[in-house]
């Protein structure tokens, strides 16, 4: 899933939800308990596409958010995450990035939110082989790359005659496992 790259202005597609599809468990640093701050948000969004979220916010440590207990930091979190994902400010993120490096076992990607970018933190993920997504939203993401984020008008940048497969549970939930955009399907 390593996409060795120096090039963080664009993503595939196929690499971004293979990302998706394999990261079950999200470490989401920066959680917050308003519901109207995004990063509250992603997590309900998240959750409910089944994505197991531990929020990391230590002036929450805990407390619960969406019923999920919140941890004051990433070591604090009882065994592994496959994502780390980044509510913070990109200077913030490279602290973050080397707490999440000194994880055992690694996480397999390090993801930074919209207008979060460290290049420097970024080279050090990568040297150790973890995926490093800058500059963009899981949820969107996740909404675009399913067709969910069609369905307000916003253009996907995905085409496709195939009728997208829907979510086991709930109304207009698009699912990215069996999506007919899936690579090797376009």
């Amino acid at each position: 899933m390593n996409e060795a790259s120096t090039n963080h202005d664009s993503y595939r597609d196929d690499h971004i939800r293979a990302i998706l599809q394999d990261s079950k468990r999200i470490a989401l640093v920066g959680a917050s308990a308003n519901p109207a701050r995004p990063s509250w948000i992603v997590i309900k969004y998240l959750k409910e596409r089944d994505f197991e979220v531990v929020p990391v916010n230590p002036g929450l440590a805990g407390q619960e958010i969406l019923g999920l207990p919140v941890y004051a930091s990433l070591a604090d979190i009882p065994g592994p995450v496959d994502m780390v994902e980044i509510f913070r400010n990109s200077e913030a993120a490279g602290p973050i990035v080397d707490e999440a490096l000194a994880l055992e076992p690694l996480p397999k990607v390090i993801w930074m939110q919209l207008a979060v970018r460290n290049d420097e933190a970024a080279a050090r993920a990568e040297a150790k082989g973890v995926t490093v997504i800058m500059n963009r939203c899981p949820k969107i993401e996740y909404g675009r790359l399913s067709g969910e984020i069609a369905w307000q008008g916003i253009n996907s940048r995905v085409l496709s005659a195939k009728k997208p497969t829907l979510a086991a549970k709930g109304f207009q939930k698009l699912t990215l496992g069996q999506n007919p955009f899936a690579p090797g399907r376009r």
